[in-house]
Formats: C-alpha cells, sequence, structure tokens
C-alpha cells in the first residue's frame, strides 16, 4: 500500500508542471510598414541562454509558446533581414502572458560565414491581395516599374499603357498605401524606378464610402499598390537617367523624393522621343509591334501625401505633360460584307501637339472617432494642335493585283481605266481646341452608434467649358457616277466650324445603414443627378468657291488665316444654317437603392435593387430641323455579390449586376445627317433601351508550403435589345448609310486561370502559367449589297492563349524560357469566305547576369510568328533580339549602361486585325532597332550608413529587384565576389 501511494505521488509530482503550464503569446509585425511577420522565429530562453522552446509565427505573425514552469526566461525573436528582439519575462503564476504587438525593425547589416540560401517567393497570396515580390523578377538596371509589372504573372501592359492584371483593368496607383497621381496610371508606370521597389501588391479597393462606414459596398476599383523599400521611408532618395542614342534618340528622367512618417513628397520630369519604349518590350509574349508613329514627350509632376495618423490625411499632385506627334501610316482594308467597294485604300500624314495639365487634392478629416470628412477637389486645363493631309481610295477589287501603288496618280488612271476605281478622295485639314475643368466632391460620414449605424451625404459637381476650331477641305471624285456632261462627277467640302461647348453636373447623395441585427444591415440611399450639355456649331461653307480655290496652301499649326484671307468677303457671311447645329441636354435622375449586406467572418453577401426613374430634355437645331423633345424612363437593375473567404488567403467571389442602356438622344431623332456623302446616318424613333445581365466568379488561393498561386475567374454577358447599327453601301459611290436598329442574341463568355508554382523546396527553380479564353456570338445586321435587305447576321469569335514560362534563379543568375500561343476561330453565318483560323505564337528566353564588379548583362530573345492567313506574306516569323550590358560605380550610385533594341532589325512596323467582317493591315513610319548609352545616378540621404549600404548593393550584395535568394551570413565581415549558384 505504501508503494502504491509513493507511486501516485510520483505521478502526480511529475505531471502537475505539464498540467500548470502557462502560455506566452503575442504578435510580430515589421516596424516601418505594421504588416504582420510571418514565418519569423520566437525562442523562449533560460536567463544562461539554454533553449526551451521554439515556433514560428503564422501566417498573419501571430505566436503561441508554452513556459513549463514558474521563473525568470528570455523571449528572443529572430527574422532573416531583421534585428533580433529581445525581452526579458518573469513568470511567477499560472496565468497567461500576452505581449500584444511586438514590432521588429530591418537590419542592413550581414555578416560573413556560412551562407544560407532562401529564394524569395515570387508570389503570395493574403486573402484577396496578391503580393509580388520586386526581388524576384529581375529587371536591367534602370529599369522603369512597367518592366516590372510586364514580368508579373497575369500581367499587360499595352501600347497605349493600359494596365491588366489577372483580367481586370487597373484603375489607380498606389505608393505605400498612399494615393499616387489620382486619374493617371502611366506616371508611376514610366517613370518610377524599379530599384526603390521591395514589392507590388494587387487588390480591389473599397469605395471611399465603404472604407469609412465599415460597411462593404461591392463599389470596387483594382489598384496597383507599390511598396517601398524598407529603410526609404525616412530621408531623401533620387534617381536621374539620362540618355543618348541612334538615328538622334534621346531619353530623360529625373525622380527627387523626401519621406518621413508623416510627409512624403515625390518630384519627377521626363523626356523623350522614343515612344517611352521600355527595354525589352519588343520580346515579351507575343513579341514586338510597330508604334504608332514617331512621338516625343515631356512631362513634370508633383505628389504630396500627409497624414496625421486618426486624424488627418491630405494628398494632392499635379502635373504637366507634352506632346509632339508625326505620324505617317499607310493602311488598306477589305470589307467581307461588301461586294463593290470592298476594298480601300489609305495614306495619312498627321502632325500632332498638345500642353496639358491636372490637378487633384483629396482631404481627409477624422474630427472625432464617429466622424469623417473627405473632400476631393480637381482641375484640368488643356489645348491641342493637329494638321493632316489624307488621301483615300476604295475599289472593286484587289489593287494591288493590278498595280503596285494603288494612290500614285499613274495607278488610279489606270484602274480607272479598267473600271475598278470606286472613288478617291484627298483631305486636308487643320484643328485646334483648349478645354478646362473644375470640379470636385465632398462626403461627410457619420457613425451614429458602434453596430454599424451610419449616415453618409456625398455631393459633387463639375464643370466644363472648350473651344475648338477646324477648317476641313475634301476633294472627291466618284467614278461610277456620270454627271449631265457624261463626265465622272466630283464634289468638294470645303468648311470651317467652331464649336463652342458647355457642360456641368452636380449630384447630391444621401445613404443610411441601419443594423438589423449582428452582422446584418440594410442600407437605404437616395441620389438625385442633374446634367446640363450645350453644343452651338457655327458650320461655314466654301465648297461652291471651286474644287481648287485653296490649292498652293499647305496646312499648319493654328494657321487658318492663310486659307479664310484668300475669302472675298469676311468667313461669317458663309455661314450654312443647315449645317450648323445646335443641341441641349438636361437630364434629371433620381437613383433610389436598396441592398441588404450580410458581413459574417466567412462569407459577405449582398442583395440589392436600384431603381433609376430619369428625364432627358433634348433640344436641337440641324438641317433645318428643330427638335424639341422629353423622355422618361425609370430602370429597374437589381444585384447580388457573394463573398466566401475559404482561408486567410483563399476566397471565393460570385456577382451578378444587372443595368440597362438607354440609346442616345440623337439615335432616337428622325432625321437623316449627309453632310458627308460617303457616310450618311439616320435616326430611328423606335429604339428600345437594351438590357445587360452580368454574371462573374473569382477563385484565389495560396499555398505557402510549396510557394503556389492559383487564381481562377469567369464571366458571362447577355443583352437583350441590343443597338446594332444597319448599313447599306451604296455601290456608285462606295458610300454607304448606317441606322441604328435593336437586335437580340448577343452573348459572350470568358475565362482566366493562373499557376505560378516553385519545382524545388528552395524556389530556386519555378514555372508560371496563365491560361485565358473568350467567346463571343455577335449577332448584327448586313447588307451584301444595294440591291438586298438588311439581313440578320451571325458572327461568332473564339480565342485561346496560354503564357508559360519557367526558369531559374539565384544572386547571380536568371534565366527564364518563355512561350506564348493564341488561336483565334471567327465564323461568318452570311460571308463564308470570312471564316478565319489564326495561330500567333512566340517562344524565347531572358538572361539576366550579375557579374562580379558590379557589371550586369541582360538580353532578351523572342521569335514572333503568324500562321493561317490566306495570303502567305503574312505568314511571318520575327526575330526579335534586345540586350543591355550595364557597370556601376562609386558604390553602386552611379551605372552606365548600353542598350541595343532589334538588333536584328526584324521587328516589323506592320500590323493586321481581322474579324469576321473585315481586314485592316496598317504600317506607321516608326524607328525600332538602335543604340541607347544611359547614365544613371541615385542619392540615397535615408536611414543608417548600413541601411544605405543595402539599399545600394540588395540583401545579397548584387542590389536591385531580381536578386532572387537573400544571402546572409553568420560571422565576420560582409563577403563581396563572385559567388555560384548553391543547388
Amino acid at each position: 500500500m505504501k508503494k502504491i501511494i509513493l507511486l501516485l505521488i510520483t505521478v502526480i509530482a511529475t505531471t502537475l508542471p505539464a498540467i500548470a503550464q502557462r502560455v506566452i503569446t503575442g504578435k510580430v509585425i515589421e516596424s516601418d510598414t505594421k504588416e504582420a511577420l510571418a514565418m519569423a522565429t520566437v525562442k523562449l530562453l533560460k536567463t544562461d541562454s539554454t533553449l526551451v522552446k521554439g515556433v514560428l509565427t503564422s501566417q498573419n505573425g501571430s505566436f503561441s509558446i508554452n513556459v513549463p514552469s514558474n521563473g525568470k526566461y528570455i523571449l528572443k525573436i529572430t527574422n532573416v533581414g531583421y534585428k533580433s528582439h529581445t525581452q526579458n519575462i518573469t513568470v511567477n503564476s499560472n496565468k497567461n502572458i500576452s505581449l500584444g504587438t511586438v514590432s521588429v525593425s530591418p537590419d542592413a547589416f550581414m555578416l560573413k560565414g556560412a551562407t544560407i540560401t532562401a529564394n524569395v517567393a515570387k508570389v503570395t497570396l493574403k486573402e484577396d491581395t496578391f503580393v509580388y515580390n520586386a526581388g524576384a523578377y529581375r529587371t536591367p538596371e534602370g529599369s522603369a516599374v512597367e518592366e516590372l509589372v510586364k514580368r508579373l504573372p497575369g500581367a499587360q501592359v499595352d501600347d497605349d499603357g493600359k494596365i491588366t492584371i489577372n483580367g481586370k483593368e487597373v484603375k489607380k496607383i498606389l505608393i505605400d498605401g498612399k494615393e499616387f497621381m489620382t486619374g493617371d496610371t502611366k506616371t508611376a508606370m514610366k517613370n518610377l524606378p524599379t530599384s526603390i521597389i521591395e514589392k507590388v501588391k494587387a487588390y480591389d479597393e473599397k469605395s471611399d464610402m465603404a472604407r469609412v462606414s465599415g460597411i462593404d459596398d461591392g463599389d470596387e476599383q483594382t489598384v496597383l499598390d507599390f511598396g517601398v523599400k524598407r529603410g526609404m521611408n525616412k530621408g531623401l532618395f533620387s534617381n536621374i537617367d539620362l540618355a543618348a542614342g541612334t538615328n538622334d534618340r534621346y531619353a530623360a528622367k529625373a525622380m527627387a523624393a523626401r519621406f518621413n512618417s508623416t510627409l512624403k513628397i515625390m518630384a519627377m520630369g521626363n523626356a523623350n522621343n522614343i515612344n517611352d519604349m521600355g527595354f525589352g518590350s519588343g520580346g515579351r509574349f507575343g513579341g514586338g509591334r510597330g508604334r504608332s508613329g514617331l512621338n516625343a514627350s515631356k512631362m513634370a509632376g508633383v505628389n504630396v501625401n500627409y497624414e496625421e495618423k486618426d486624424k488627418l490625411k491630405i494628398s494632392g499632385s499635379i502635373r504637366w505633360n507634352h506632346s509632339d506627334g508625326d505620324a505617317y501610316s499607310k493602311s488598306s482594308a477589305e470589307n467581307f460584307v461588301s461586294t463593290t467597294g470592298s476594298f480601300s485604300n489609305n495614306i495619312n500624314k498627321n502632325l500632332s501637339r498638345g500642353n496639358s495639365w491636372n490637378g487633384q487634392m483629396r482631404l481627409e478629416w477624422m474630427p472625432d472617432t464617429m466622424t469623417n470628412i473627405m473632400f476631393r477637389p480637381e482641375f484640368s486645363y488643356a489645348k491641342s494642335d493637329g494638321v493632316s493631309n489624307n488621301q483615300s481610295a476604295t475599289y472593286n477589287d484587289d489593287p494591288y493585283l493590278y498595280v503596285t501603288n494603288p494612290l500614285d496618280a499613274e495607278a488610279i488612271a489606270k484602274l480607272a481605266e479598267d473600271s475598278l476605281m470606286v472613288n478617291h478622295r484627298v483631305n486636308k485639314s487643320i484643328t485646334y481646341s483648349d478645354s478646362k475643368r473644375f470640379g470636385g466632391s465632398l462626403q461627410i460620414n457619420r457613425k451614429l452608434n458602434s453596430y454599424g449605424r451610419n449616415i453618409t451625404l456625398r455631393v459633387r459637381g463639375n464643370y466644363t467649358e472648350s473651344n475648338s476650331k477646324s477648317l476641313q477641305t475634301n476633294n472627291v471624285h466618284l467614278f461610277q457616277i456620270q454627271n449631265i456632261l457624261g463626265q465622272d462627277s466630283t464634289y468638294q467640302t470645303n468648311r470651317y466650324n467652331l464649336a463652342p461647348q458647355r457642360n456641368y453636373n452636380y449630384s447630391a447623395r444621401l445613404s443610411y445603414s441601419e443594423p438589423i441585427m449582428k452582422g446584418t444591415f440594410l442600407q437605404l440611399s437616395y441620389d438625385f443627378q442633374y446634367k446640363h450639355s450645350k453644343s452651338d456649331r457655327s458650320t461655314y461653307d466654301f465648297s461652291n468657291l471651286g474644287e481648287n480655290f485653296f490649292e498652293g496652301l499647305t496646312p499648319s499649326y493654328r494657321d487658318f488665316s492663310s486659307w479664310l484671307s484668300r475669302l472675298e468677303n469676311p468667313f461669317d457671311t458663309y455661314i450654312d444654317d443647315s449645317l450648323s447645329r445646335y443641341s441641349e441636354y438636361n437630364t434629371y435622375t433620381h437613383d433610389i437603392n436598396l441592398t441588404l449586406r450580410i458581413i459574417r467572418k466567412a462569407y459577405n453577401l449582398n442583395l440589392g435593387v436600384t431603381v433609376m426613374p430619369q428625364q432627358t430634355h433634348f433640344i436641337q437645331r440641324y438641317q433645318g430641323n428643330n427638335a424639341d423633345t422629353t423622355r422618361n424612363v425609370v430602370d429597374i437593375t437589381p444585384n447580388a455579390d457573394f463573398r466566401w473567404k475559404i482561408s486567410k488567403v483563399s476566397q471565393l467571389r460570385v456577382y451578378y449586376r444587372g443595368h440597362s442602356s438607354q440609346p442616345s438622344m440623337t439615335d432616337l431623332l428622325d432625321i437623316t445627317d449627309n453632310s458627308d456623302p460617303l457616310n450618311i446616318t439616320k435616326g430611328n424613333p423606335g429604339l428600345k433601351p437594351a438590357f445587360t445581365n452580368s454574371f462573374n466568379m473569382f477563385y484565389n488561393n495560396y499555398i505557402q508550403k510549396r510557394q503556389q498561386s492559383i487564381m481562377f475567374n469567369m464571366g458571362f454577358n447577355t443583352t437583350r435589345n441590343s443597338i446594332s447599327n444597319k448599313v447599306t453601301y451604296d455601290e456608285t459611290t462606295g458610300g454607304r448609310t448606317t441606322q441604328p436598329e435593336n437586335i437580340n442574341g448577343n452573348w459572350d463568355a470568358r475565362g482566366a486561370f493562373m499557376y505560378n508554382t516553385s519545382i524545388d523546396t528552395t524556389g530556386l527553380f519555378y514555372i508560371n502559367t496563365f491560361s485565358e479564353m473568350s467567346y463571343r456570338n455577335n449577332v448584327g445586321y448586313l447588307s451584301l449589297d444595294r440591291n438586298s435587305d438588311s439581313q440578320k447576321n451571325v458572327t461568332k469569335d473564339m480565342s485561346l492563349s496560354e503564357r508559360i514560362a519557367a526558369g531559374i534563379r539565384n544572386s547571380w543568375l536568371e534565366f527564364e524560357l518563355t512561350g506564348y500561343l493564341r488561336y483565334n476561330h471567327a465564323t461568318n453565318k452570311l460571308v463564308s469566305r470570312s471564316n478565319l483560323d489564326t495561330w500567333q505564337f512566340s517562344y524565347g528566353c531572358n538572361t539576366n547576369i550579375a557579374l562580379p564588379w558590379g557589371t550586369t548583362i541582360a538580353t532578351d530573345l523572342n521569335m514572333s510568328s503568324r500562321r493561317g492567313y490566306n495570303d502567305a506574306s503574312l505568314n511571318t516569323n520575327e526575330l526579335i533580339w534586345n540586350a543591355q550590358i550595364s557597370q556601376s560605380l562609386m558604390r553602386k550610385n552611379l551605372t552606365v549602361s548600353l542598350q541595343f533594341y532589334d538588333i536584328l532589325k526584324q521587328q516589323s512596323n506592320f500590323s493586321r486585325t481581322i474579324s469576321a467582317m473585315n481586314r485592316y493591315d496598317v504600317e506607321y513610319n516608326a524607328i525600332t532597332s538602335f543604340a541607347m548609352l544611359h547614365v544613371i545616378y541615385k542619392i540615397n540621404l535615408f536611414g543608417s550608413k548600413d541601411a544605405r549600404r543595402e539599399m545600394r548593393e540588395g540583401p545579397g550584395g548584387f542590389g536591385g529587384p531580381g536578386d532572387g535568394p537573400r544571402n546572409r551570413t553568420r560571422s565576420g565581415n560582409r563577403g563581396g565576389g563572385f559567388r555560384p549558384p548553391m543547388f
């Protein structure tokens, strides 16, 4: 018995410490960004540094560690790239200990010894936010962030600067979460250097109202948020890039920024005549294409952000842009839906220039925790000039079967003899316009309790005033029509237009949210809008003065006087009341919305309906017709939005939108506009409004252990009472008459899938894919010839595309293989000869090597091909090769680089667009093959000496985005020199 009792006492004595364990909890964040720090090591040590227990922080930075017994301990938090955090802890009770939030600071001082290699994941997901690590994407030295964005999986940047990511257009750019040049995405893309960027976030930003009220209204816009490198948020840094090249090419960029805890100021300037062509832009995914002529641009801008946390936020920007364009293009087209006059050719010579000023500001004031006041004023002022000399003609057959240059005078005469000419037009013009706009919005939100009861008032207003002048001369020769003398018919339209226009609008919205139960809200809003638009175009007609009245004059900027001085009488005596047009719109809209919002930890659900009564009063005086009409319509549009938060890094979203589109008042008027005899338009008073149903689904997930990112989205749209243009062709003139009509049967579907993964556990090898699919069922009216009525026609377009990239990256090398494939299938119900099956594909590689002593070499080689075209000359191959070599000097503050574009001179300025309706070919004047010498100087005055060194050299010793693995050492001094990859 004594032995049993003694045994029980021993068991109890040994188990009590385990039962009485205490728990220490906390959350680790970065001191600069305030973001959670995942995978940090948390150790519990005895006072003699003996390890008791260790854990890793979770994805949201939290940790929990058990304490075996009372006593004194040391808690130590470590992570690569951060200073160690130690904290003394005394445990003398059975209570748990909460440390709250623990901040750790970046550490730039690296020691020499055994090297640990850990590749940065290319992309991670945090709920609905894609986080791209800039360090995992190597870009050539001196690149702007546009080159970085082009390399992001699922991202595209087209020739016009439009950014799409994961199938959604990017509407706003942020810097460290702060608005940057609101309303302008190109400024950041063309001017911010990649060397200052640590990560890029892509997510849907909530509306101002949803953010301040805390109730998600589903009104979002996709943004790119560029995170500046740690340590650069306090101090001064700048980047100056000057370049000169062959073919008289030049480029200059300068950027300077001053950051501290409350104020961020960034200024930049840019001047170039290379169309802002980023390095390597000719060889990524689909190959290069000719730029639209020769363009030179200049810009200067300043962006300011000031913030007092939870009290005041002020941001604003102002920018100036200047452009000069010289575009020469030759184009040819074939219209598949006409048997006569189906071929056309054009030569266009256009000069343009413009100046614009834009400014905006955001002031957000929180006088207390329950009130938010936001004011957003903005303005713009712009002037633009243009001159053009254009020549065009249409033919009954392909003119290249008979002549080499269809627009030569001899060729036109030969084709006319063979009865192949339909018409020929020579056009000259001078244009000028200036406009100014002022506007703003004021939003006041008041939280009435802590459970979600809100009331919001928002008022908006805008005023726009513009004036434009244009002088055009048109000489047209109609070869298929005989005049009373038996000769080919000719006519000219020589006109001078003055078109002042004034628009203003204002609106007021009152919104109220009522919590009807926990996490459930009923939101009612009423929005009144008034819009006024007035245009008073005066047209002065000189057409009856003779075909050669203005012969010998060449258009030049704003040189209206040279042309008008030839008139015998003042120009205002030539006014043509039938061609002059006065129009005035007054629109009154009442928007009444009722929405049920259910917000839960695992899901959000919004169900709503909008009723929109609208009245439009329209006045028009044109071609002797006086219209004064009023239209009253009521639109009812439902919507639903469901979000399932599967995990912290995964979500599924399904949403539906229904909306109606009213035809324009000009389309509803029974008026025939034949001011241009080759393009006649008619109104249709019987048009009905169109209604579109849109369904969309989005899913994303991230598997941290394997560095795998998955994204899938799909959408479907169908429209009832679509408005389609009914076209009738005139075989004798080559002209057409267009009238809008309602039609049913239009729908489209699309989908995309993205998958990125690391092949090995260290992330040394990777593979990325992005697949897209789209299908369009287009229904419209088609007239095959002048003797046939328009028929209902169906064209079907299907497109499948795949991008794939696989490569290896480490501290000194990145090598990537890329491939792109696009298949298009188009069918036309009535015109079978326009059925198409075409392929576009490209394949190549990108290499970036960091050599010792600050030398880097970058190159990309890409073969772009086209197949499936009936014209064998269009089944082409283009091998595009670009290269760059850079040398860093002065401790990497100075970089000299030599860039070579299109070394093999195979990039074409030709492009072809084909649909089931027509073919359009165009060739521009553009310089694609040239070399540029860049001199880049950086000034970094921020943080400590070690922090500045890390910004110069990067955490692994080779600096800048694309360094791949983060190399850290354990003892001695920081090592240098060339290190091979560690497999």
